[in-house]
């Protein structure tokens, strides 16, 4: 994205994995704001909607209004999630039941874990809009890629494009293995290859 147009696509260093992960797939996008209120669940319906309508291979991405205090997703979410084969998730906030998604080894980054509840402190504002997740923008049907360097996020638009820029970066770097390893100089193999 940064060569091509110029745009930073990766999510803040803070987001990161409960266990070692990846996965990728089309944004299912939802977004949180922080307001106190006596509604519980009701508040928050919609992203329990979102859940119970992504389909399978999706990447549930949510937003928190100043979440880190707080979980956007724990157990049960994670389970649904889990059994409805979304792709995985990504909280810009915290997750909790920490236990219960690793037992389920069901993907999750988050920009930390904390022990609290949306419910009663967090309202449902929109699903499949688009949102800011961990400094990056997000719209319903990017492609989001997530692994252990990170997450990034690739509008759908460019999707086929990048693809094919990072497919020839990737048969580059991997063809510049095998040359340091046998003429034992990184700056022998950048001058043959063109990239660093």
């Amino acid at each position: 994205m940064e060569q091509l147009y110029g745009k930073r696509a990766y999510m803040s260093h803070d987001m990161r994995p409960l266990r070692e992960t990846k996965f990728a797939g089309p944004a299912i996008t939802v977004l949180m704001k922080k307001e106190e209120n006596k509604d519980g669940a009701q508040a928050i319906q919609g992203a329990l909607d979102a859940i119970d309508e992504a389909p399978a291979g999706s990447v549930y991405v949510m937003t928190l209004e100043d979440g880190l205090d707080y979980a956007g997703i724990g157990g049960l979410m994670s389970t649904a999630m889990k059994f409805r084969n979304v792709a995985g998730a990504i909280v810009d906030g915290s997750v909790r039941d920490t236990a219960q998604i690793s037992r389920l080894q069901f993907p999750v980054f988050s920009r930390g874990v904390a022990p609290s509840s949306t419910v009663g402190h967090y309202r449902f504002v929109g699903k499949n809009i688009r949102i800011q997740c961990a400094g990056v923008e997000v719209n319903a049907g990017d492609i989001i890629v997530a692994d252990m360097d990170g997450v990034a996020v690739v509008p759908r638009e460019h999707a086929s494009t990048v693809l094919a820029r990072a497919e020839q970066l990737d048969n580059t770097e991997h063809s510049m293995y095998p040359f340091i390893e046998k003429f034992k100089s990184i700056r022998e193999a950048v001058a043959k290859f063109g990239r660093i």
